[in-house]
């Protein structure tokens, strides 16, 4: 895991170094271990280093290549590089590292594109050709490594982070109006190639850019999530799925393992969390870490789940961690939290990640973690309703309803006039769902979700928040296959007794039952939905500032009835309207917008 950043000029002029030297600086949080700089003539390459596979200098990146003419700045990990090094082994290759950023250029000759295919991992990478002029840009699957990029005719600059772009200047940071209507309508969600800004935008998950000395630049999508299914899968038992899924996962867990560093587990104590510390105990992981973090009550809110990461940690004797954090510590937080966001992001849990990865990171530089398995295994109550619906334009209007943070007509109460267009949330959410590849409705809502609102929201809170502190955050729900064969199992599978359905029952060969059977949770931080005393402070401080005046995004009269009853304005996700609005607004003055 690390940062990476660069420059290519189609203008015939030498590249920015000093440009590429701010963009790493930006990155130092992300590469704690090691900084590098390549340039070469019209291009530049820049890297900070987390080490994690191969901790010598022989990983050292940007990674040169002369027998091959080629280069990478990579971050991610390819969990089966040990097999892909021995199959060009035996082709004839030579390696001088132990890690998985050679073989990735050694892929890339022996197979070209179709490398992408054999890479089993989480990556974003540029991979360049020093002969043809040629540039790769790529990223991986479920797009759980970012990349942005802004270009223009004269030149491209890319970065593992938003803010890292700001930093190496000249960047057009108006508001995006079409990224504003979406991040105020599904919950801070921006669909790629999206973003906040006008002037930056980020490559979509499993898509490879080509970009060519001239400055033509391709886009294509490598991989996709098919939901489509065979006589076969529909007939498949119930038995059988609950097996594959469980051995799939098993698979995934283990390949997790991979690192020349000890991994932990981030233990929330719920199913997906205690199920992924339950395999990882199976394997024999020798002094397993896990980690659980809590917060104060308000009001009959519980703001921890101690009694259920305890009992999963008890139960497979892990060297567990609790880290309780007062009301006064969050608040102090939210600014370095809010700082630490590529994009903005207002899911509650954010500032949570952000206090767990700095206690983690004293421990370990490498965790697994349960995201995911809600998307792709069917575990949010707004998926049983949208079972019984057939026709796609009811299935849209059902999703928005239990989904969107807002009604169009909602948004024209709330948005100063100059910021508000036409439905751009609405066509997006009719276009998504008319696409081929899922057949009814709630494979269509599945396919949403997996493929774009678990990148744009809980995928990216986790790489911004463990990445903070150099902490490398690994997913097993997100592994291509598993997610694969999630997709082929018939969704009334998944849905049925409240949802993750086989997952549950594939679970009860591994962990206690209790945890199972418990109702669900997720990571809570009620001070930041019901905004009371310094919190609520801080929110009206920030929407109250000159700075917000002077942009003027939001009506005056909307943020004023809010301000009177904060509780009266919660999101049909159980969010806080209000806190929605002050944290875009406390993200673009953090970033200097």
């Amino acid at each position: 895991m690390c940062g990476l950043a660069g420059e290519l000029r189609f203008d015939q002029t030498f590249a920015d170094v000093g440009a590429v030297a701010r963009m790493n600086a930006a990155h130092s949080n992300r590469g704690p271990d090691g900084e590098g700089i390549f340039s070469l003539g019209s291009r530049c390459f820049g890297h900070r280093r987390l080490s994690i596979m191969d901790l010598s200098l022989r990983g050292h990146q940007p990674f040169i290549d002369s027998t091959t003419g080629m280069g990478v700045v990579f971050n991610g990990a390819i969990y089966n590089h040990h097999e892909l090094r021995q199959e060009l082994e035996t082709a004839g290759y030579h390696f001088i590292s132990t890690g998985d950023t050679e073989v990735i250029v050694k892929a890339w000759h022996a197979w070209g594109e179709k490398a992408l295919d054999r890479f089993l991992g989480m990556f974003a990478f540029v991979l360049w050709e020093r002969d043809s002029g040629m540039t790769y840009l790529a990223r991986d699957r479920l797009g759980i490594k970012p990349l942005y990029y802004t270009v223009d005719s004269d030149r491209l600059r890319f970065a593992s982070t938003l803010p890292a772009l700001l930093a190496a200047g000249d960047v057009d940071t108006s508001l995006d109006s079409q990224a504003l209507h979406y991040y105020l309508s599904m919950h801070a969600v921006v669909p790629a190639p999206h973003t906040i800004l006008r002037g930056i935008k980020k490559l979509p998950p499993a898509s490879l850019m080509t970009v060519f000395p001239t400055g033509k630049c391709t886009i294509r999508e490598w991989w996709n999530l098919d939901f489509q299914r065979g006589d076969d899968d529909e007939k498949r038992s119930f038995e059988d799925w609950k097996m594959a899924v469980l051995d799939a996962l098993r698979v995934s867990v283990k390949r997790r393992l991979v690192a020349d560093v000890p991994v932990g587990v981030l233990l929330s104590g719920g199913l997906d969390s205690s199920l992924i510390t339950g395999l990882l105990a199976e394997a024999g992981t020798p002094d397993l870490r896990t980690y659980a973090i809590g917060f104060e009550a308000v009001d009959e809110e519980a703001g921890d789940e101690y009694h259920y990461s305890d009992l999963v940690a008890r139960h497979y004797a892990t060297i567990h961690e609790k880290l309780h954090i007062p009301a006064v510590d969050l608040l102090q937080a939210l600014p370095k939290a809010i700082t630490a966001m590529a994009e903005p992001m207002v899911s509650h849990d954010c500032v949570a990640f952000y206090l767990l990865s700095e206690a983690v990171s004293r421990h370990s530089k490498v965790v697994q973690s349960g995201q995911g398995a809600d998307e792709v295994f069917g575990g949010y109550h707004w998926y049983p309703p949208l079972m019984q619906i057939t026709d796609p334009a009811a299935g849209v209007d059902a999703y928005r309803q239990v989904f969107f943070d807002r009604t169009h007509q909602d948004m024209e109460n709330l948005l100063a006039p100059h910021m508000l267009l036409e439905d751009t949330s609405g066509h997006f959410l009719e276009s998504h769902f008319a696409k081929p590849g899922a057949n009814s409705v709630i494979d269509r809502a599945l396919r949403l979700d997996t493929t774009v609102m678990l990148v744009e929201d809980p995928v990216k809170r986790v790489d911004n928040m463990t990445m903070a502190f150099g902490l490398e955050a690994r997913v097993p729900f997100l592994d291509h296959e598993l997610v694969e064969l999630a997709a082929r199992i018939p969704a009334r599978h998944k849905i049925a007794h409240g949802g993750k359905y086989v997952l549950k029952e594939a679970a009860r060969a591994v962990i206690p039952a209790e945890v199972i059977d418990r109702p669900k949770g997720y990571f809570p931080v009620p001070a930041l939905k019901y905004l009371r005393g310094s919190f609520l402070e801080f929110v009206r401080g920030t929407l109250d500032s000159t700075a917000a005046r002077t942009r003027g995004l939001f009506r005056r009269d909307a943020i004023d009835r809010m301000l009177e009853s904060p509780d009266s304005y919660i999101t049909p996700l159980r969010g806080s309207t209000l806190w929605q609005m002050a944290l875009l607004e406390a993200w673009l003055q953090a970033h200097g917008i």
